[in-house]
């Protein structure tokens, strides 16, 4: 049974001796320090995102990682297909989504908006989401908006996408 790839997963059970720190039910990011894998609980959230830091969890159990449910990277991609709500309003397909977890790792998405008369010409995502189910979450379509810093300067394109800014 093969070690999980670096990434954010959800866990179906706890970690075994970490019960607390790696609960059942719970996003958590999957990695590599110095040769070494571990687990880690998401930190804080900024901008629809998950920042993670130490103390991270020692993984040497192979097995509990073969209960985990692999996500998708945290980001932007469009809709496979319309959604229309019950109370009215409706999000098109292909439109520009931003889709983000919760401490769940349950799948949440944020419509991009384009607001008339602001100064900036750019896409505004909300804090406040949808929680989607993992059969829609698996057929998004990855948008490939160019990441850059605040400056304006092109991030690392050799950065795994996975990992930009996630690990503090």
């Amino acid at each position: 049974m093969p070690w999980p790839e670096s990434g954010l997963y959800r866990t179906t059970r706890a970690l075994a001796g970490h019960e607390k720190d790696i609960p059942a039910e719970s996003l958590v990011y999957i990695g590599r320090k110095g040769g070494q894998r571990f687990v880690v609980r998401p930190h804080d959230n900024r901008q629809n995102r998950w920042f993670w830091h130490d103390p991270v969890v020692t993984l040497t159990n192979q097995e509990w990682c073969s209960t985990l449910v692999t996500l998708p990277v945290e980001g932007f991609y469009t809709l496979p297909e319309e959604i229309a709500f019950s109370g009215g309003g409706r999000w098109l397909k292909n439109a520009i989504v931003q889709l983000g977890y919760n401490e769940d790792g349950r799948p949440i998405l944020f419509i991009a908006e384009r607001h008339e008369g602001a100064k900036e010409n750019g896409l505004l995502f909300s804090d406040r989401g949808m929680l989607i189910d993992d059969t829609l979450m698996v057929r998004l379509q990855w948008a490939p908006i160019l990441p850059t810093g605040p400056k304006g300067e092109e991030l690392d394109e050799d950065a795994p996408i996975a990992t930009r800014g996630t690990m503090n």
